[in-house]
């Protein structure tokens, strides 16, 4: 793919001109938003997978391995890292089997249920997965292209928008200890 310098005009904004012109004035803002969140995405996509390609992994197998190497024990059922990624069940087979076959992550049977798998980290998907994070944070994550105060609004916005589509809900107290 080539790179090229930045557009002339901003593409989104020009949308939403022509949606106005075109008479669908209700609908612009919500359009141009949408766009441009799904822009964002692209560009942000594409610096998480330019800081991944060195350790040969996808964001989807990253995430496995970080949601891993979050737990205590390195483990955790599969139907568990299919609800904390909240991506489709085929999706995340298909991401343990690439790390499976790499060596990174191996499939133990539940020890309750005799239909459900659990997912271990293995060493080598440890280590991996820590050195991946440390340039993620380095190229990616600690200067995400906005200030502290526009990150910090950012996310806020999108939570609402995330919150209000069900995406999640306030999480209840924690009783105080006895």
């Amino acid at each position: 793919m080539v790179k090229r310098g930045p557009l002339p005009v901003d593409p989104i904004a020009e949308a939403k001109r022509q949606w106005v012109a075109h008479g669908w004035t209700d609908a612009a803002a919500g359009m141009s938003a949408v766009t441009s969140i799904i822009r964002a995405q692209q560009l942000m996509l594409a610096r998480i997978d330019a800081a991944l390609k060195p350790f040969g992994l996808s964001f989807a197998r990253y995430e496995m391995l970080r949601l891993l190497a979050f737990t205590r024990q390195g483990r955790m059922p599969m139907a568990s890292a299919i609800a904390r990624l909240q991506v489709h069940p085929t999706s995340v087979t298909n991401t343990v089997d690439r790390l499976t076959r790499a060596g990174l992550v191996e499939r133990e049977p539940h020890p309750e249920d005799g239909r459900a798998a659990m997912l271990v980290l293995l060493p080598a998907g440890r280590e991996l997965v820590e050195r991946a994070t440390a340039a993620l944070n380095t190229s990616v994550f600690e200067s995400p292209g906005l200030s502290d105060e526009d990150t910090a609004d950012l996310v806020s916005i999108i939570a609402r928008l995330r919150k209000a589509s069900g995406d999640f809900t306030d999480p209840r107290p924690v009783p105080d200890p006895l």
